[in-house]
């Protein structure tokens, strides 16, 4: 497949099916909900309809075993984290419930949860909606988005439960070191914490590598649960799916039972779609990952040139980028300034958390021609009232 196919200034979904493409006027250019503008792999699209001609009954209670394999080997082979059984597996509908049922099921009413901010909005919600209280870390601006360490320490009291990580992070695409999450890991062993991770984007890189807090040493390990799943790497959200990894299977048992009744089954046509992805699918993901890193490249260029005055630091994984116009007159209605007057939609900051009043993440996961036309609307709106 060839991507540079795709570089077409119209990817509307003419039967209304994506609400990327039909949440706001036609006139919009639509750079905000994080999925692709891109076909899935037809090796995805080959095993979902030879699944549709077999039986769509109730699947295994555990899920597909042969999916269940797959990801425990992709897991030790691309990630290195290994030493995991189908039972270290719980099989969820998709990541954000997993989010949820990680608070649900490792933290009571009253606890305290410490989570890094700017951070994907699920992460603050799922902490407020369940009575818990959120503490959260602002990362720090230097050359990277950085981990405050000593920020943490100060966050810590004897209510303290959890901590909870995104990595590779949304919204600011860092891919933390191995050095990092050590620190992190260290942190949350001496201070007893249970680590929940996100780690939905991690085969979605350009610089580093992603490793695991859980591959790290035992003792993390058995503290930690990991979630993953396939929609961000095979550009597949419509159809859910999603994983809640643990070497220690008390904490998925303490999962599922506060879930217990809602959670629901594992899809049988996402876990057809995410074993032909892990399969079958490697050679799509790599030609994707190509192109997501030329068009990052273009728009850290694009900014550098056009609009230096933006705060802007390179993703090293995912495809989104966190920019800050918090100095621009404009700042506090920045979202609104960009949809009405640019024509272009992105995700307001405040939802990542406090103090991102002035920030807008942008999805780059276009063609490049939408891309360039997108940031061209915005420098123009942002140079006419600087």
């Amino acid at each position: 497949m060839q991507l540079d196919n795709f570089n077409s200034t119209d990817l509307r979904d003419p039967r209304g099916y994506s609400v990327k493409w039909h949440y706001h006027p036609q006139d919009v250019l639509p750079l905000w909900v994080a999925d692709m503008d891109f076909p899935i792999a037809p090796e995805i699209t080959q095993a979902l309809l030879e699944r549709l001609q077999g039986r769509i009954g109730y699947p295994k209670q555990a899920g597909d075993t042969q999916l269940l394999e797959a990801i425990i080997a992709e897991q030790a082979q691309k990630h290195g984290l290994t030493g995991l059984k189908p039972e270290n597996l719980w099989l969820t509908t998709s990541v954000v419930p997993g989010i949820y049922a990680a608070v649900l099921g490792l933290s009571s009413p009253g606890d305290e949860i410490i989570t890094l901010t700017p951070v994907y909005p699920p992460f603050l919600n799922a902490i407020s909606d369940y009575g818990r209280v959120l503490k959260h870390s602002p990362m720090l601006r230097g050359s990277t988005w950085e981990i405050d360490f000593e920020g943490l320490e100060k966050l810590v009291t004897p209510a303290t439960r959890m901590l909870m990580l995104c990595n590779p992070q949304n919204p600011t695409g860092r891919v933390f070191t191995r050095d990092e999450l050590e620190r992190l890991a260290e942190f949350a062993v001496r201070h007893r914490l249970w680590v929940m991770s996100d780690e939905l984007w991690a085969n979605l890189i350009y610089e580093g590598q992603h490793l695991p807090i859980a591959s790290l040493n035992d003792e993390i390990a058995q503290r930690s649960v990991t979630l993953s799943g396939p929609c961000k790497t095979y550009n597949t959200a419509g159809l859910g799916g999603g994983v809640a990894i643990s070497h220690n299977k008390a904490l998925l048992e303490r999962m599922k039972r506060a879930t217990v009744g809602v959670m629901g089954h594992p899809n049988v046509m996402s876990m057809a779609m995410w074993l032909a992805g892990i399969e079958s699918g490697q050679g799509w993901l790599q030609e994707v990952l190509a192109y997501l890193r030329d068009n990052r490249d273009f728009l850290s260029g694009f900014i550098r040139t056009q609009m230096p005055q933006v705060g802007y630091l390179a993703p090293q994984g995912t495809y989104l980028a966190l920019l800050d116009f918090s100095g621009f007159p404009f700042a506090k209605e920045v979202y609104k300034v960009m949809l009405e007057q640019a024509k272009v939609g992105l995700n307001d900051g405040p939802p990542f958390g406090p103090g991102y009043q002035g920030f807008l993440r942008l999805n780059f996961a276009t063609s490049r021609n939408i891309l360039q036309e997108a940031l061209e609307r915005i420098v123009k709106v942002a140079q006419s009232v600087d």
